[in-house]
């Protein structure tokens, strides 16, 4: 099939017509249907509903001896931080086991920083003339976001298939306001990249101006493979204490896509010496978490190995999602030169990279016929995508028969977009 920009503006006419006539009769069927955040399915809920009933009475509530209803043990159970240390290949007392939310932990971070300043900060980041920080984009909005309620200037840093343009972020460091840059390190959000091994030594090598320069590593979907078995990845913590940097990395991760998201628990892992510094900043803000939900999550995760079994079922759910948006992509967008994608192996997104200037568009027709997806721009810094052509795709949540109907919506959509900017006009 010939590209559209092969095509005559006649040709263009026709494919034109065909298309809003398709469209037309999607929107006739008054469909609402959800693809904007990746949210587990109910299949995917109903597979650990046994962490509901896993602890049965007050006894299963001691552990070594410490009643888990009570107040203590601030930076969790060790039982926890055992766990978390298991799945992210890092030492016990190196991890702080938090609530549900790793983001909540994030923000929390960030703001100690701003108020506090970090363990080798010369002063508060808050008092400091200007704090930028790095954004690797398309990235995760919601990283974003919390640097941006600061004041803190964003500069965008492009990505590649291999982890953010290394040669860039070395020669931004330089710069002793640059504080930090977010990193999403394994099925990135949303182009679903693994930073390669040369990547992430880059990292933990990494020389800047900046005695606090913090990485933020969201190690988010770390066990999260949908195709394929499991990819083990570096410990930045012990890679960066190698490399005479120890306390520049604080990692991240939860149970939000294992377990039950709002219902999970949360890490933030980092050199031992930056743990202890940051309990002394949270001990103000709270006695602990909650141990019930600590306790219950290792007695029904048990370890990686169990987790990573756990994660087998859930692929098996979410793996035939992700194939049938590849598979309408492939059959509905190949060859016509109006967008590109990643075949991602984990995660829980697909990004497609449409043709400039059509994203808006595109998900403005979608939102007309009933689907709902994130806003574009939202994997740029301010929400502004300097090209208009990334949009997030989020398949894990509808039913697969949804799924199908809102990839025909949006593919639709997408080709109507595009045939509207070779045609110069507004089509509806």
């Amino acid at each position: 099939m010939a590209t559209y920009s092969c095509k005559s503006r006649e040709e263009l006419r026709v494919e034109a017509q065909q298309m809003l006539a398709r469209y037309e009769k999607l929107k006739e069927e008054k469909l609402d249907l959800n693809m904007a955040r990746g949210k587990p399915s109910q299949q995917q809920l109903d597979l650990v509903s046994g962490l509901l009933t896993v602890l049965h009475d007050p006894d299963d509530c001691i552990i070594d001896g410490d009643d888990c209803r009570n107040y203590g043990d601030l930076a969790g159970l060790r039982c926890a931080r055992d766990y978390w240390a298991d799945v992210l290949g890092c030492k016990w007392n190196e991890t702080f086991v938090g609530g549900n939310s790793s983001l909540s932990m994030m923000y929390d971070l960030i703001s100690h920083a701003y108020i506090h300043g970090l363990k080798d900060s010369p002063k508060p980041w808050g008092q400091e003339e200007r704090v930028k920080f790095l954004c690797p984009s398309p990235g995760y909005d919601r990283h974003f976001r919390i640097t941006e309620s600061f004041g803190f200037e964003l500069i965008t840093v492009p990505m590649t298939p291999d982890g953010p343009d290394m040669d860039i972020v070395e020669e931004l460091v330089t710069d002793p306001m640059v504080k930090g840059i977010w990193c999403v390190p394994k099925y990135s959000n949303p182009q679903g990249y693994c930073y390669s091994d040369v990547t992430i030594q880059r990292f933990a090598n990494l020389k800047p101006a900046a005695p606090d320069f913090l990485i933020m590593w969201d190690n988010a979907y770390c066990v999260h493979e949908f195709a394929g078995e499991f990819e083990p990845f570096p410990d930045i913590i012990s890679l960066c204490a190698e490399a005479g940097r120890p306390n520049m990395v604080f990692e991240f991760a939860s149970t939000s896509k294992i377990t039950m998201p709002g219902a999970g628990i949360s890490v933030m892992a980092s050199s031992e010496e930056n743990i202890r510094y940051i309990m002394n900043l949270i001990a103000v803000q709270t006695i602990s978490y909650d141990k019930i939900n600590q306790l219950r999550h290792v007695k029904f995760l048990k370890d990686k190995a169990h987790t990573l079994e756990l994660m087998k079922k859930h692929a098996e759910i979410l793996g035939p999602k992700f194939k049938l948006v590849l598979k309408m992509l492939r059959a509905e967008l190949t060859n016509r030169g109006i967008a590109h994608w990643h075949l991602p192996k984990g995660g829980y997104f697909v990004c497609v990279a449409a043709m400039p200037g059509t994203a808006k568009r595109t998900l403005e027709l979608c939102q007309e016929a009933g689907v709902h997806m994130t806003e574009a721009g939202s994997t740029y810094p301010y929400g502004v995508d300097p090209h208009d052509s990334m949009i997030r795709i989020a398949p894990s949540y509808p039913p697969i028969e949804e799924l199908e109907k809102a990839m025909e919506v949006f593919c639709t959509s997408l080709k109507i977009a595009a045939l509207e900017k070779f045609l110069g006009s507004t089509l509806i």
